[in-house]
């Protein structure tokens, strides 16, 4: 397969004030994909990451193939609440909101 131009995908982890519960997501868009969260959360609560208040970053892995990142995506929610926290851990080991790190 050709490759026409470095693209951006993201895996993506969110959690709750409380850090209880943990929302994995793929995007192109992370800032459009957050504010979506946000919106949901504060609008309708329609979907998981809104009715469990799952609006703040902290974790991503940035890829140039949607594949990879589907793919990515998909082995992370398989994982273990243990094993996902490890690798936030490693990324973020405060658990720190890195919401303010995409503006």
């Amino acid at each position: 397969m050709a490759q026409f131009g470095i693209h951006n995908y993201f895996v993506y982890i969110l959690t709750n004030q409380g850090r209880s519960t943990l929302y994995i997501g793929v995007t192109n868009d992370i800032r459009a994909r957050l504010q979506q969260h946000i919106d949901d959360t504060e609008l309708d609560q329609k979907h998981f990451s809104g009715q469990y208040k799952c609006v703040f970053l902290i974790y991503y892995e940035r890829f140039d193939q949607i594949e990879e990142a589907i793919k990515r995506e998909k082995q992370l929610k398989r994982w273990t609440r243990e094993k996902k926290e490890r690798l936030i851990d490693t990324f973020n080991p405060e658990w720190k909101f890195l919401n303010e790190v995409l503006w």
